[in-house]
């Protein structure tokens, strides 16, 4: 041996240096087999409720949404100012006369029973509103949605009326009056249910699950939409209320005795009068769709732009 090496050759005494790999075989013989079927190779399996089985699937999915953005935070404002101003205007145009839980209260000789109800399920239908916009949660908006739509229901023979003394007996203003409720109803819907849209949409974005382009452009025409369309639905119904105002006024032009009967005539200020409105509106709007106005004025505005 060379200087200032030392000697290992007593450590291969009585082995066998091989240069190749274990037998994978022989390995594999000392290995002990086990049935035992990892954990993760398990499904997750949800047994559906009998809603679920119902309807094909759950009523209200649930999701979990990024924080929200600039377009979330100003629909989920919106909606809470339209929540507060129909609120107010549910409890102007819906008395609790003439409802079921009015009716049990005084057939039981509690008559505030059925007033504490009536603020009850309003309340309810509030306070799961805000709840359900600010926290996106479809559960919290579905409760508010079902708790508006059930203080509106009366029957059909009571008595038209309102809540407080102090709506004029105008029959303009009245309507007027209704047709806000209507659209401020409908507009609630519409944008909670943005929030939810915008929110699933904001979160595959962020995420990276999907790429959109154009999504500004996408915002602004659905800002437009949520302007344009309570305009026009709330004429279209004014004009179909108003009828027995609007139909006497052009017969006048023409004769002032038959406007005079016309506007005394006690089935157009009925629910044929709204029928026969319904019908002149509906005409007009099937006009408009026969002669394909809106893609006309579509291809007008690309012209322009």
């Amino acid at each position: 041996m060379a200087d200032g090496t030392q000697d290992t050759s007593h450590l291969y005494e009585g082995k066998t240096v091989r240069s190749a790999a274990p037998s994978r075989k022989k390995a594999a013989g000392r290995l002990k087999s086990s049935t035992e079927i990892p954990k993760d190779a398990i499904p997750e399996i949800h047994v559906p409720s009998w809603i679920e089985s119902f309807f094909g699937g759950p009523i209200v999915s649930s999701m979990k949404f990024l924080p929200a953005n600039k377009t979330v935070s100003t629909l989920q404002i919106a909606s809470a100012g339209v929540l507060l101003i129909l609120a107010f205007l549910t409890y102007i145009i819906t008395p609790v006369s003439g409802t079921a839980w009015f009716t049990i209260a005084n057939i039981v000789g509690m008559a505030f029973l059925g007033g504490l109800i009536h603020i009850l399920i309003l309340v309810v239908g509030l306070i799961g509103g805000i709840y359900g916009i600010f926290q996106r949660d479809q559960r919290a908006l579905l409760v508010s949605y079902v708790m508006l739509l059930l203080i509106t229901l009366r029957f059909a023979g009571s008595k038209v009326e309102f809540g407080l003394n102090m709506v004029p007996e105008n029959e303009i203003a009245q309507k007027v009056l209704l047709i806000l409720y209507a659209l401020f109803l409908v507009m609630y819907f519409e944008l909670t249910s943005g929030i939810i849209r915008f929110s699933m949409l904001d979160t595959s974005i962020r995420t990276g699950e999907v790429y959109v382009m154009g999504e500004g452009k996408i915002i602004s025409q659905y800002n437009r939409a949520i302007g344009i369309t309570p305009a026009i639905a709330g004429l279209v119904a004014l004009v179909t209320l108003l009828i027995n105002l609007i139909i006497p006024a052009i017969v006048g032009i023409f004769d002032d005795v038959a406007a005079n009967r016309l506007s005394e005539s006690v089935e157009l200020t009925s629910v044929y009068g709204v029928a026969l409105g319904t019908a002149i509106v509906f005409t007009v709007v099937a006009a408009a769709f026969a002669i394909n106005l809106p893609l006309r004025l579509q291809k007008m505005r690309e012209k322009q732009n």
